[in-house]
């Protein structure tokens, strides 16, 4: 019989898989990075307990391209500088992706806020622009001029905060507790340089980074770096707590329970 390809894998098969992820080579990517001093009421706002604020509301948003070969990625994130059990580190609230397949696990293992999206990196000479979109609006854009070479950070180790969560199959709360994860990126950078520019961001309904204003601007750069990531589940949260902010997660939250009847494609 011809091999069935939904049908069970062997642990060979298995292992070979996990092995192979495990020996990715470094993956450099290009990209942009804004930023800035918002609204300190409006930052507090959207981190779901037992997140804290900060000493500073930081908004931060990174757009990059991804030397992927065969395999040109668009990333972006736009985040808010959080604070968990002492440790420093963003909260990602929208983080669109330009393909599925590094959607996926971004969601499912790490409970990244990943969504399809547009993204987009260019550069004219000195001239930079960058810009994060959904649904036909670019809710970030990043634009301005190379004013200089920046010297190289020693390589470093930055978390981001994700909460993992299945909502309930019955259409209330989530079927099991969620969790906290801190993931914990490794970065090198091997090219910074600084940009003079500006941040404008658009009124979006379904990515509403536009409430969390450009008060003051702290920094623009672009450059080339590699990062891997490492996550680990440090505490269970409040189902209750967490509810309030799951809107973050769906353009719709409502969309979470409009399967399909059973048996339509």
């Amino acid at each position: 019989m011809a091999r069935v390809r939904y049908g069970a894998r062997s642990e060979a098969e298995i292992a070979a898989s996990r092995s192979a992820s495990s020996k990715l080579p470094d993956i450099w990517s290009t990209g942009v990075v804004a930023v800035w001093e918002s609204d300190p009421d409006a930052v507090a706002a959207v981190l779901p307990p037992p997140l804290k604020p900060t000493g500073r509301p930081l908004v931060r948003a990174n757009i990059s391209k991804v030397d992927l070969p065969g395999y040109p990625l668009g990333a972006g994130s736009v985040a808010v500088a959080a604070e968990h059990g002492g440790v420093e580190g963003w909260y990602p609230l929208v983080m669109p992706m330009t393909h599925e397949r590094a959607l996926i696990g971004g969601r499912e293992v790490f409970g990244e806020p990943k969504k399809l999206g547009e993204v987009t990196v260019e550069r004219d000479g000195l001239v930079v622009t960058a810009a994060l979109a959904r649904h036909g609006i670019a809710f970030v854009e990043v634009r301005g001029a190379v004013s200089g070479e920046l010297p190289l950070p020693e390589p470093s180790q930055k978390t981001d905060f994700y909460f993992k969560f299945l909502p309930g199959v019955d259409g209330s709360g989530f079927d099991a507790d969620p969790v906290l994860v801190h993931c914990l990126r490794n970065e090198k950078v091997r090219k910074l340089e600084r940009i003079t520019g500006n941040v404008v961001l658009r009124e979006s309904m379904f990515d509403p980074v536009a409430d969390l204003p450009v008060r003051s601007l702290v920094d623009i750069t672009i450059g080339e770096k590699t990062t891997d990531q490492k996550g680990k589940v440090v505490e269970r949260v409040s189902a209750q707590a967490l509810l309030p902010y799951i809107h973050q997660r769906y353009d719709d939250p409502q969309q979470i329970h409009d399967g399909p009847p059973e048996g339509s494609a």
